[in-house]
Order: C-alpha cells, then sequence, then structure tokens
C-alpha cells in the first residue's frame, strides 16, 4: 500500500468525498502496473491517493493473500478461498479504504470484489448466492465509484505473468491454473462489466503501457471528471 500526498492545486478547494477506483482482469493484464500509474496522476493534480490491493492492504489481509496465494487453501475449494478473500476484504475495507475515503482520499485498488465473483463464482463454480451474500456483507454499499476492467487474451496474459516472475519463480495458486479456467475469467470480467456498465469501464490491455494508461485516464476524466481538481 502507498499513499502520495499531492500538492493541493491553487484555488481548488479540498473534496469533501474521495473516490474509490478498482482494476480488474486476469493475470498478467497490468493491473498492477497501471494501478501505480493512475495513483500517481491523480496525486500529481493534488489529490492524496491511495493505492492499494486485494488481497492485501493491511497487515491482517497481507497473512491471508500468503496464505491464499501459496495455495493452502487449495483443497477447501473456492468457498474456502471466498470467505478468506472476504475476510481479508473487510478488514481492508474497515481498517484503510473507509478511512480514506471518509478524509476525502482517492483509493485506487488493484483488484476487489469482481475477482471472487470471477474466480471463485465463475471459474470455481462456486455458487452465484453465496457471492451475493458475502458480498452484501463484507462491501455493502462500499462499492467502488469506478470500475477499470483490464481485459488482455489469456494466452498473453499468462506470458507476460510468467515473463515477470522470471523463470526461477513457479506459478502462484491461480497463475497454474488450465488455460480454460482462464478463459472462463475472461468471460465473467466481461459479463460483470456488461450488467454493471455505468460502473465498469473495458480497456483493451493489448497495447503497450504507455498507451493503456491514457486509455484508464480517459476513462477515469469521462466518469469522474466533474470531482477532479
Amino acid at each position: 500500500m502507498a499513499i502520495w500526498r499531492g500538492l493541493a492545486a491553487p484555488g481548488v478547494e479540498a473534496l469533501t468525498r474521495g473516490r474509490f477506483i478498482t482494476l480488474e482482469g486476469g493475470e498478467g493484464a497490468g493491473k498492477s502496473v497501471q494501478a501505480r500509474r493512475l495513483a500517481a496522476r491523480l496525486a500529481a493534480l493534488g489529490l492524496e491517493t491511495v493505492a492499494t490491493r486485494e488481497p492485501g492492504g493491511t497487515p491482517q489481509a497481507e497473512a491471508l493473500r500468503e496464505l491464499i496465494l501459496s495455495g493452502a487453501l487449495r483443497e477447501g475449494g473456492p468457498a474456502a478461498e471466498a470467505i478468506a478473500f472476504s475476510a481479508a476484504r473487510l478488514d481492508h475495507l474497515d481498517a484503510l479504504i473507509g478511512p480514506a475515503l471518509a478524509r476525502g482520499a482517492w483509493v485506487v485498488c488493484d483488484r476487489f470484489a469482481d475477482s471472487t465473483r470471477a474466480y471463485q463464482g465463475a471459474a470455481g463454480r462456486l455458487s452465484l448466492g453465496l457471492i451475493d451474500r458475502l458480498e452484501q456483507i463484507v462491501v455493502g454499499e462500499r462499492r467502488p465509484d469506478l470500475t477499470l476492467l483490464l481485459d488482455l487474451a489469456p494466452e498473453l496474459g499468462l506470458a507476460r505473468a510468467a515473463a515477470r516472475r522470471g523463470a526461477a519463480a513457479g506459478a502462484d495458486r491461480f497463475e497454474g491454473e488450465a488455460l480454460d479456467f482462464h478463459r472462463t475469467l475472461g468471460e465473467a470480467f466481461r459479463a460483470i462489466a456488461r450488467a454493471d456498465p455505468e460502473r465498469c469501464v473495458v480497456i483493451d490491455a493489448s497495447a503497450d503501457e504507455a498507451n493503456v494508461a491514457q486509455a484508464v485516464w480517459t476513462a477515469v476524466e469521462a466518469r469522474l471528471g466533474g470531482h477532479l481538481p
């Protein structure tokens, strides 16, 4: 988790409420890079900006992240993973995201509840009724103002992920799944975007990093420009 405190622009009044932006997508889509770039650009406008991730963002949630990505919960099935993700998310919201938004900061989060819906729900075939109940209990009204879906063919995403971690490191719990799993993920994320077009914007993540960053910023300006300095 990182916090940027930009210098307030002259004549710009402080915002009374922050905005919550999430980035979603499959493995290797570039969410982490784009989240950092977006947070830095927001901070350059004079906004306090919190860049965080899921699972993670707090000591307790980071510990759960390590447990989940190690594969230790795999034998418990998608239900065990969804519950662990939800526990991490609840702490993340209560200890970091909620207070940041309340003081007027903008929060940029690499993954959020849509990932549980896609990974454990669609790809893991966990009951969407259970996913809905967990989301209602944990997230409630604390939903993102904007979700940017970085859409990328899974073959390319997995190749990028492998290059990123290097030959010496093995795939984590989800990178190691079969290609069909990752294709289902992509379809699930696109379905989420179609079902909630007011919140979600699909970004073509096959372009180079700078062009993707510009597409991200264009979406932020179009959806949240009225709240920018």
